[in-house]
């Protein structure tokens, strides 16, 4: 075979690859994919009850601010983590753990996680261990080969666009607002997903403390909608 063709099978073959790498991350990250992830603010409502959020403007820097300096990022390292060290899934898990900062950010995770790795054990095999949320998409990504990159930068968006939802009802913002503040914050999600490249457990930290606050205060908000 010619080296031209050779050159042309390939990245057709590569095309394919990340194409199916795409479908299969959009219906894992998809609101419809049974998660839960509906039912969770991560902290949100506590912060529109309280008037901290009451445009468009005000969510799109608390979720840059959580993206950036609190769960989206350590969601990043942890979900690389995963991806990178299939052995060392419980170590990992615990370190996942050791940063949801309240009792309701971890039963948010845990629960998601759960439910995504019976989801995906069922469908495309697996081990069914019951991980955090980031854990169990990283280690999912990981047996089935896909592009970490492109892994954690979609799970981002899928977190933004989940607590964009939950500000559209909550606030209430309209749903052309909502979709603006979710296109503003996708560089932010490439972005993060670039810088996490090469991280380790050994750099996570988190100074959302805005965010971390309204999740503690949540424990106790009346009357609330969603379970964290």
């Amino acid at each position: 075979m010619a080296t031209g063709a050779r050159t042309a099978m390939s990245t057709v073959r590569q095309r394919m690859t990340t194409d199916s790498d795409v479908m299969t991350l959009a219906q894992w990250l998809s609101p419809a994919f049974p998660v839960g992830a509906f039912a969770y603010s991560h902290g949100l409502e506590t912060a529109i009850a309280e008037a901290m959020i009451v445009t468009a403007q005000d969510l799109e820097g608390w979720l840059a601010e959580v993206l950036e300096h609190g769960s989206g990022r350590t969601d990043a390292i942890v979900l690389r983590a995963a991806y990178a060290n299939p052995a060392d899934l419980v170590g990992v898990n615990d370190a996942a753990l050791a940063f949801a900062a309240t009792s309701e950010r971890v039963m948010e995770t845990e629960l998601q996680g759960t439910a995504f790795g019976q989801t995906t054990t069922a469908i495309w095999g697996g081990e069914g261990e019951a991980f955090c949320y980031p854990v169990a998409v990283g280690a999912a990504a990981a047996r089935r080969h896909l592009d970490a990159d492109l892994t954690v930068t979609l799970y981002l968006q899928a977190f933004a666009a989940n607590l964009v939802s939950a500000a559209v009802r909550g606030v209430p913002l309209g749903q052309t607002e909502g979709q603006r503040v979710l296109a503003a914050l996708a560089p932010i999600c490439a972005q993060i997903a670039e810088q996490s490249r090469g991280t380790s457990l050994e750099d996570l930290h988190s100074t959302a403390f805005a965010s971390d606050i309204a999740a503690m205060r949540h424990e106790t908000l009346q009357p609330r909608i969603f379970r964290s």
